[in-house]
């Protein structure tokens, strides 16, 4: 929501210098949070006056271009030129050539002298062009960045303006002025106005605050207009879809009477492009009230207005020009041929206003907030209107709105009010809230009086009555959020100041702290940085395809929650795996230049039971049955912690001469082993397969016999497919698996004073046994001296018999009470070896 200064202080007392960001310091201490500054004089600026054409004179060129050789008079007559510098005629008549034709000796123009700067960082200066030297330059719309013609120049009389020679065009045009940028929550719709706005000013700085709306006259004396009937006789939200409507008739428009410049400067500035003069005044209008508007070209319309749900089938094509199919829910404003509009969201292009119109009759009503917002999402169709409408309008607006769009089209647009008034509906107003006067007290902490909690809920427009032990609030019609005591408690904490709210740090009791899972899970993540990795956080919606991708090993079904209402069509899924995620932060950072990653996340997965949601949602302000809650309980999904890995390029990064280790299926692999290295888990490797793996690169991580994860590289057609590294390792595993699996305490073991003694072993096996089989096979048959085994060779070829391979081994051996003899460690190497031999046919090579 921008707020033009200039429109603002007409409805308080903002002070003369105040700067958008002053406007911005004051809204904050209120809740309403700065979001950007607009200044049109960021873009232009210098000496631009208005001028007088003295001469024009036409000058065929050779290239077939006709241009004009213009003096320009750009100071009143009889006075001096007070302007100095490179190109400025000290008798305040300058030379300039001009390609336009569109206009004449003796109109008003607005001309740029050297030195100004144009949008665009356009800078004007003297030049000698076609013969002459140009010293300045006529300027169109398009050149001032107000519109969009170039077609020709802006004389000022089309505006219906006649200023004064040599006066500032800027200050003329509403280029002077400039707006402050708030961000307005769903819930605070009713400061989505100049009204609102500036009634939160007056709140912020205890300043007085003129109504729009009170300076009003409405009409209530007028002759019935046209027939409008509400029809939304089953609500399907819980409420009619529209409880007020009001119609009003002006005729004799003329819809091509130029848009004032003030209104059109701030329309520019509040972020709306001026359109056409009807078009304009009912943006101005809801701007200035918060009230949409729709104006019908009323000669178009066939018989009364209906307000109904779509019929099947029914089709309309909007202002933008397309048809939509209608859905059985959506709300929208008939007459006999059928839909003319979906109401609150946007008109039909058959009712317009268009260049032939003289009669307009105007809509203000007030629609359903559910009902705006879900059909403005069902065809993705925003528009400021929606925004309003799906927030909650004033319901008490309508007849105001009117009356000021009546008063602003006879008045700029010569037409005529035919005096007839259609209000239909009666207005659902907020209900009266008991209140209890220390509630406030107990929940902020603030020792407020009870007078200080009636004056300032009278201060917001609310009526208090003092019904003894508790307040009778009601709250003012603009403000449909306010419904429970707690709502009225955040005002009063807003209003008297949330820097009131003294900072004091809860106490833990004695002997608390964090759970064992949680300690465990910081140690894990906590050692994931440590081994070098950097911690991403994504969110955890994804789509379904990512989700079967990565979230299952095999082909077939995936359970997954879908989302109701998704942020995105894409986004449609919660995750069941942390990978696709963690997957487009990789992307994302190797598009940017980044080759060299080890990235790590850890989050929760949400994987559906049988029972999904509940039946029905408990009402507020009691609790829950035991049945209830059970219910609840049920409905809710498994939520295990997930932990994933993700790497790609070299270790360490390439440098001159040292061209790194390039990162592979190890380093997945080798993250899992730590993570389960660091509770004190027992992880068993070895190799498996998942669809979204490399076949051949692919190893399942095991605990107690369950597979909680899988490590590898990626499949090639998977990133290829994700424009991801050919080389990307990957790890995912449950980590509240491993967790659970984690003993009590994790002792160390104590370190050997006694030296070890290394020896190695080289087997020939199957070419399809596993490493990891073999290894733990030679542990097994080692006796408790050994300390440690490593892979550090694997070789088929030459010397090896087609099918086979050699796997070479060092053995650590270590006793704790002496120093081994080489006989001791040969015997359990060889003891290893016989078991390696009995299991799978090893032979030492």
């Amino acid at each position: 929501m921008r707020i033009p200064l200039s429109w603002l202080r007409e409805l308080t007392q903002l002070p003369a210098d105040a700067t958008p960001e002053d406007l911005m310091a004051d809204l904050v201490r209120v809740g309403l949070e700065e979001e950007d500054v607009h200044r049109p004089s960021d873009e232009i600026s210098g000496p631009i006056v208005v001028g007088e054409v003295l001469e024009k004179t036409p000058e065929p060129q050779s290239n077939g271009k006709t241009i004009n050789w213009c003096r320009v008079r750009v100071v009143a007559e009889g006075q001096e030129q007070a302007l100095t510098g490179d190109g400025i005629s000290p008798d305040g008549v300058q030379g300039v050539v001009c390609g336009a034709h569109n206009f004449e000796v003796g109109d008003k123009v607005v001309v740029t002298l050297p030195g100004a700067v144009l949008p665009g960082d356009f800078r004007i200066s003297a030049r000698k062009t076609y013969g002459h030297v140009s010293a300045g330059m006529i300027a169109s719309v398009r050149e001032l960045g107000i519109g969009e013609d170039h077609d020709g120049i802006l004389v000022l009389s089309t505006l219906g303006l006649d200023p004064e020679i040599g006066s500032d065009a800027l200050e003329l045009l509403g280029l002077d002025d400039s707006a402050a940028e708030i961000n307005v929550t769903p819930d605070r719709g009713y400061a989505f106005s100049m009204r609102g706005a500036a009634r939160e000013y007056a709140h912020a700085t205890g300043t007085s605050f003129t109504d729009p709306a009170s300076t009003v006259e409405v009409r209530t004396d007028g002759t019935p207009g046209h027939e409008v009937l509400l029809e939304d006789e089953a609500p399907i939200y819980g409420v009619a879809g529209c409880d007020r409507f009001v119609a009003r008739k002006v005729e004799d428009v003329d819809v091509d009477a130029p848009t004032p410049p003030w209104m059109a400067a701030r329309l520019r500035l509040a972020g709306m492009r001026p359109i056409s003069l009807p078009v304009d005044i009912s943006n101005y209008v809801m701007w200035e009230l918060g009230q949409p508007l729709h104006f019908y070209d009323a000669e178009t319309l066939r018989g009364p207005i209906r307000v109904r749900r779509a019929q099947a089938g029914e089709t309309l094509t909007t202002l933008d020009e397309k048809s939509r199919q209608l859905h059985a829910e959506d709300l929208v404003i008939a007459d006999d041929r059928g839909a003319i509009g979906i109401a609150g969201v946007m008109g039909g292009a058959d009712t317009e206003v268009g260049e032939g119109t003289t009669s307009i009759l105007i809509e203000a009503a007030h629609f359903d907030p559910v009902s705006v917002s879900r059909s403005k999402r069902r065809h993705k169709l925003p528009s400021e209107a929606s925004k309003r409408n799906e927030r909650g309008v004033d319901p008490l607006l309508p007849a105001v709105a009117a009356q000021r769009a009546v008063d602003l089209l006879v008045q700029l647009a010569g037409g005529t009010d035919t005096g007839e008034v259609t209000a239909v509906g009666t207005p659902r107003l907020p209900e009266p809230i008991a209140l209890d006067p220390a509630l406030p007290a107990r929940v902020v902490g603030v020792d407020y009086t009870r007078d200080q909690v009636m004056a300032t809920l009278e201060e917001i427009g609310a009526q208090v009555e003092d019904a003894g032990e508790t307040l009778r609030v009601t709250p003012p019609s603009w403000r449909p959020d306010l419904t429970i005591p707690e709502a009225l408690v955040e005002e009063i904490a807003r209003l008297i100041g949330y820097d009131q709210i003294p900072s004091r740090l809860p106490v833990a009791p004695a002997g608390r702290g964090l759970t064992r899972e949680q300690q465990r899970r910081r140690q894990v993540l906590s050692g994931m940085a440590a081994a070098g990795f950097t911690e991403t956080l994504s969110y955890p919606f994804y789509s379904e395809e990512a989700n079967t991708l990565f979230g299952r090993a095999d082909e077939g079904e995936l359970d997954m929650l879908r989302l109701a209402n998704p942020i995105a069509a894409q986004h449609g899924t919660l995750r069941t795996t942390v990978l696709p995620g963690l997957l487009d932060t990789l992307r994302r950072n190797v598009s940017r230049g980044f080759a060299n990653l080890a990235l790590y996340e850890a989050g929760l997965v949400y994987l559906p039971g049988e029972t999904v949601g509940s039946p029905s949602i408990p009402p507020l302000g009691a609790r829950p049955g035991d049945d209830a809650l059970a219910g609840l309980e049920a409905g809710i999904p498994r939520q295990p912690w997930h932990l994933a890995v993700a790497v790609a390029g070299s270790e360490p990064a390439p440098t001159p001469g040292q061209p790194g280790r390039v990162r592979d299926w190890a380093d997945a692999v080798d993250a899992a082993l730590t993570a389960a290295e660091l509770l004190g888990v027992d992880l068993t490797v070895r190799q498996g397969h998942h669809q979204a793996f490399h076949p051949g690169r692919t190893a399942e991580l095991v605990v107690d016999g369950a597979v909680v994860g899988h490590a590898g590289e990626l499949h090639p057609k998977v990133a290829e497919g994700w424009d991801l590294p050919a080389r990307t390792a990957v790890m995912e595993l449950d980590l509240s698996a491993l967790l659970a699996a984690a003993p009590e305490k994790v002792v160390a073991e104590q370190i050997s004073t006694f030296p070890p003694s290394t020896q190695d072993v080289s087997l020939i096996v199957e070419e399809s046994l596993p490493a990891g089989e073999l290894q733990s096979t030679l542990a097994s048959g080692a006796s408790e001296l050994l300390e440690e085994i490593q892979l550090f060779d694997v070789y088929s070829g030459e010397g090896i018999e087609p099918g086979r391979k050699s796997l070479a081994y060092a053995l650590r051996f270590r006793a704790e009470d002496r120093t081994l003899t080489a006989e001791e460690a040969s015997e359990a190497r060889e003891a290893a070896v016989a078991l390696a031999t009995a299991r799978h046919g090893a032979v030492q090579r």
